[in-house]
């Protein structure tokens, strides 16, 4: 389900006219998020860390408005909810997409995904985003801590999908509440977003509150 923006009442109708013919509109920030203690919950409790973490993905996407925002020519469409487009590794070295709805509860959606990510690895071929809209295009990169990260992208094709993308757990040092120095396990989380549709404000909002959520559980 979806519906659509009154664009003339919005507060960011100038930045959406500013913006959405750039030949490159999309931007992007990384992010160190502290990731400790959700690596050490799913690791007592025998949980998946990154079905963990995507889990928290998807629902701060689906709870920020502007994360479900997606263009169409000239209107921006507001879907209910959005899925997870997420890659999943073959055994030949190569990858799949797999198409993962949102469902709040964690145990459900662990089954969902586990069954779709099955499907994706007994084929070869591509699905893109199950050719919808109404996806976050994610990717996970474990084996390298990055600082930036940019996206092939064809620009023939028109796309504002959010696209997420997190790197290798790393510890840091970092100061704690006593002034003291700690260890910290981090994690990069890479955001990019169409910019008629969101501001670096946008994805603050998400990597914050995707924070709170792994250190809350």
């Amino acid at each position: 389900m979806k519906s659509y923006l009154d664009i003339s009442r919005w507060h960011r109708h100038a930045h959406f006219e500013f913006y959405r013919r750039f030949d490159e509109p999309f931007f992007g920030l990384c992010v160190d998020i502290d990731c400790g203690d959700a690596l050490s919950r799913c690791k007592s409790a025998g949980h998946s860390f990154y079905l963990f973490y995507l889990h928290k993905i998807a629902h701060v996407a689906n709870e920020l408005e502007s994360f479900r925002y997606r263009l169409e020519d000239d209107r921006v469409a507001v879907y209910e909810q959005v899925a997870i487009g997420s890659t999943v590794a073959r055994d030949d070295g190569s990858f799949g997409f797999s198409y993962l709805p949102f469902h709040s509860d964690f145990e459900q959606f662990c089954r969902d995904a586990e069954t779709e990510f099955a499907r994706v690895r007994a084929r070869s071929d591509l699905e893109p985003s199950n050719g919808s809209d109404n996806v976050i295009h994610f990717s996970a990169v474990p084996w390298v801590k990055f600082s930036a990260l940019s996206h092939a992208r064809h620009f023939s094709h028109a796309d504002s999908c959010p696209k997420i993308s997190v790197g290798k757990v790393s510890t840091v040092p970092a100061f704690a509440d006593d002034g003291s120095v700690i260890a910290k396990q981090v994690m990069p989380v890479s955001v990019h977003g169409h910019h008629a549709l969101m501001d670096g404000a946008d994805i603050a909002r998400f990597t914050q509150r995707l924070e709170q959520l792994l250190t809350a559980g």
